[in-house]
């Protein structure tokens, strides 16, 4: 059985021969990983399950560690080298008038994804769409001044997200001509608490297009697989209606990882729950073993890939993720790739 089989499995509520695994690291938790192995691919050690098929264009350097990505953002990273803080608002105004979005057909948007679609066969393939829907938003306009304008320009919200919602499904139109499995959406809706606009204003303005996006992928058969941090388990009912099949981080210093696994067995399928907060960075080598297993016991029955709850970050020593990377592949069932 390959790797992709057992990953659909999963994801189809039917108990796996072991349970897949599908993570990432940030740039200085990769670079200390890397030096630990002494190699520069893992693929071996970490025998991943899924891959992402969107080839990686760069963005455009403007200095002073700024890049510009493709919708006219500046970020600063000069701090934090994965992301970046923006820099500035492109829409200083609640207007579309002067703002023209990307070409969604351009080859940026798709280039690569035949390619990497060929050279990894026994892999459950996805097709990435970061800042899918509200942080494309507030990257353009600011967050602040989005939630403002939930309230005091309401039409110009609803505008803005639809056009983001056109362009996504656009680009996705085009990636269906390729052989993948799913469709990954990037947006963080929430914090520590819960949602950052509440359930009110998600159902509002968020869900509608949501809702247009996802029926892409499941009209044409794929699985929809959505990132979203914080503590946002109270719309899961809602997420489940519009067509989520799996929920990424599950982050299990908000949400009590064992009872929603079980309330929602059947309905939606997590991927995530190994703390990045805590046990990670904090544990012991045998704590990461210990919250491994538990969570490997509990996806025994399908219904859950694992991931720690973010990418690892480098406050983890190295030895803790050793800890869990060897517990997966120690796994019965497992055969190494």
């Amino acid at each position: 059985m390959t790797k992709r089989e057992v990953m659909k499995m999963s994801l189809d509520h039917k108990p796996p021969p072991y349970v897949p695994w599908s993570f990432g690291f940030t740039h200085e938790a990769h670079e200390k990983v890397k030096k630990h192995y002494g190699r520069e691919d893992l693929t071996g050690i970490l025998q991943p399950h899924s891959v992402g098929v969107r080839g990686w264009f760069p963005p455009e350097d403007v200095g002073n560690n700024c890049i510009r990505d493709y919708f006219g953002v500046i970020w600063d990273r000069s701090r934090d080298k994965d992301i970046g803080v923006i820099k500035g608002h492109v829409l200083e105004n609640p207007s579309l008038a002067n703002y023209r979005f990307p070409d969604p057909h351009s080859e940026r948007m798709i280039g690569g994804v035949a390619e990497r679609c060929a050279a990894n066969p026994d892999l459950f393939r996805t097709f990435d769409i970061g800042f899918s829907l509200y942080e494309r938003a507030w990257t353009l306009r600011g967050m602040e001044n989005l939630l403002v304008d939930f309230y005091e320009n309401p039409g110009f919200a609803r505008d803005l997200l639809r056009s983001i919602a056109d362009f996504n499904i656009a680009v996705m139109q085009d990636v269906l001509k390729y052989d993948i499995d799913a469709f990954y959406f990037g947006d963080d809706w929430g914090d520590q608490r819960g949602l950052q606009m509440g359930r009110d204003l998600w159902m509002e303005f968020i869900q509608p297009e949501l809702k247009r996006m996802y029926a892409v992928a499941r009209h044409a058969g794929k699985y929809v697989t959505i990132h979203s941090c914080g503590k946002v388990d109270e719309i899961f009912d809602d997420l489940i209606d519009i067509g989520v099949n799996c929920f990424n981080p599950f982050q299990p210093e908000v949400m009590d990882v064992a009872i929603l696994m079980k309330k929602h067995h059947g309905r939606l399928a997590f991927h995530g729950g190994l703390s990045t907060q805590k046990t990670l960075p904090y544990g012991s080598p045998e704590d990461v073993r210990r919250e491994t297993r538990k969570l490997l016991e509990l996806g025994q029955n399908g219904g859950y890939i694992f991931a720690p709850s973010h990418a690892v970050e480098g406050d983890a020593p190295v030895e803790n993720i050793v800890a869990f990377v060897d517990t997966l592949r120690a796994q019965p069932g497992f055969r190494i790739a």
